[in-house]
């Protein structure tokens, strides 16, 4: 009679369990934890620039219809989170010691978060209350946030607990041991004010969306100039932390001095000339430098800084390259000029006009603003573009083969860094994160990676090998190897593999019938070898076999 509920009671257990192992445990790598956080925090920042567009009665009014669907999805999203927290709350280990698991999680401030921010909404359906106010309250939603970012400010102080405050700084903006995850979320918050306020200057270049937004985007630039001027003096700070800039002053105007530093610089010092300036001067031209900001992702992105790289080892070959490609322009314009200007002075009057249709021709676009009518102009401009085809692809053909050596580098160099950490037979968690990071900066894949690893456990293990035979102490070395090999499965079939190969070497050597005799007598061998032996004299190459190969 009981069957029934007892597997229900089973079932329900393992649906919890379940769920809280996918969705909410950290401890767990490959479940979707990660991805539903910053689903949820995606649907957070999507919530506050909806309720930011709502102000703009040339967005909104339009489109009403549109926002109150989105608001209505929001709402059930952040509604089935809170709901599926509360059901796996048994599970967590925050909670699974208290009496009422559920209630003590209710109590929590992020779950008191995630009602505030759901529950004005269901209540309206039984009380009266202004929309517009419930709208405000989606402010709340921005609360939310917390939850991600909570434990990455604890996991930052307890990693720089014993540091200064300047090193905290510079552990913050910069990659460290130390850094953690709070490094990564402003990395991201960075990220994410360039491509809005790189996009703002765009858009404001349009006349009609200028008109009705103009207050806007005076507010959204002022905000990134405040957040990117905060960071460049944070950057600035702490630079005395680098060991390459140590000097009180004098590291801080060299770490200044350095181009990621500049483009920092370049990024808001076109908001406070026009601010200070304006009265004196028209600046307003020096907001087209705002798009400069663009520029301040190349720090974050690893195949730029492997170009940069690779520009400046090739420099010297990339000099010859563009050192040929101008003289040959300059040579066409000459000609062109010589050949051209009588007949049309209006498009060859000079050598500088000249020296663009040569580019122009030379770099096979052709836009046929200027082209040339005599038959020796045309013949010119047949060589050239057919020179152009080749002297254009010298210096992308050395880029392309130069990065690709460096890519090939970084990645021998990661095997180094491999063979290094399994040097002791174990990976730790701090060594995999390395790796893990190492990988995503040369855009390797998790099968790339493994196979990586792998490559790397069988190397180490047979130069483990053969070091332990050269040295000949086999009775010391002979049990750390066997303990290598088994922590290793792959690695030990790898060896086995080897052990075979040699065996079949020395029987194919061997006298078959001394050896043949020597495995018969039992009191030689044991069972097992005797059949293994056997099986290698029957598939082992004779010496006659040997000599016709």
């Amino acid at each position: 009679m009981n069957l029934q509920p007892i597997s229900f009671s089973r079932m329900n257990l393992h649906i919890r369990k379940r769920m809280f192992d996918l969705f909410f445990n950290h401890q767990i790598k490959e479940n979707y934890c990660n991805q539903f956080e910053r689903f949820i925090a995606y649907m957070i920042v999507l919530n506050i620039a909806g309720l930011a567009l709502e102000h703009i009665p040339v967005v909104y009014e339009t489109r009403e219809h549109l926002f109150h669907i989105f608001d209505v999805v929001s709402l059930a999203i952040f509604s089935i989170e809170y709901v599926l927290r509360v059901y796996v709350a048994p599970e967590d280990p925050a909670f699974s010691s208290a009496k009422y698991p559920r209630l003590a999680y209710c109590k929590s401030p992020f779950a008191l978060i995630d009602l505030i921010s759901i529950l004005p909404f269901y209540l309206s359906a039984f009380f009266e209350a202004d929309l517009r106010i419930l709208r405000a309250l989606r402010l709340l939603r921005l609360l939310k946030l917390f939850r991600a970012l909570a434990p990455a400010f604890n996991e930052f102080l307890e990693l720089n607990k014993d540091k200064s405050y300047r090193y905290k700084i510079y552990a913050l903006v910069n990659e460290t041991p130390t850094s953690g995850n709070l490094h990564q979320i402003f990395d991201m918050f960075i990220v994410t004010w360039v491509i809005l306020s790189v996009l703002a200057v765009i858009f404001e270049s349009v006349q009609s969306i200028s008109y009705h937004l103009h207050s806007e985007f005076i507010i959204l630039d002022t905000i990134a100039v405040v957040i990117f001027s905060t960071e460049y003096i944070m950057r600035i700070y702490s630079a005395p932390e680098d060991p390459n800039y140590q000097a009180w002053f004098k590291g801080r105007v060299s770490f200044a001095c350095k181009p990621t530093s500049i483009i920092d610089f370049m990024a808001i010092v076109p908001f406070y000339l026009e601010s200070l300036l304006h009265h004196l001067f028209d600046l307003r031209f020096l907001r087209v430098f705002r798009l400069m900001r663009l520029l301040k992702l190349a720090r974050y992105s690893g195949a730029t800084q492997s170009l940069f790289i690779v520009i400046k080892r090739e420099w010297p070959v990339m000099k010859a390259a563009v050192f040929i490609l101008l003289l040959l322009v300059m040579l066409a314009a000459c000609l062109g000029y010589v050949f051209e200007h009588e007949a049309q002075p209006d498009k060859f009057e000079n050598i500088p006009q000249a020296i663009y249709w040569s580019v122009i021709t030379l770099a096979s676009v052709g836009y046929g603003d200027i082209s040339p009518i005599t038959p020796a102009g045309r013949a010119i401009t047949i060589v050239i573009a057919l020179l152009g085809i080749g002297i254009f692809a010298i210096p992308a053909a050395i880029l392309s083969s130069a990065l690709s050596d460096q890519l090939r580098i970084e990645r021998e160099s990661m095997m180094t860094e491999l063979y290094t950490m399994l040097e002791d037979g174990v990976i730790s968690p701090d060594e995999q994160e390395l790796i893990e990071a190492e990988a995503k900066r040369l855009h390797l894949s998790k099968t790339e990676l493994d196979r990586l690893l792998e490559k790397a456990k069988v190397q180490m293990g047979i130069e483990q090998g053969s070091a332990k035979d050269a040295k000949g102490d086999k009775g010391a070395t002979s049990e750390m190897s066997l303990e290598f090999l088994s922590k290793h499965p792959e690695l030990a079939a790898e060896q086995l593999k080897i052990t075979i190969s040699k065996l079949q070497q020395i029987v194919s050597v061997s006298d078959r019938q001394e050896l043949s005799k020597y495995i018969d007598n039992p009191d030689n061998v044991t069972g097992l070898q005797s059949s293994m032996l056997k099986l290698l004299l029957q598939n082992a190459p004779s010496k006659v076999q040997k000599k016709d190969t």
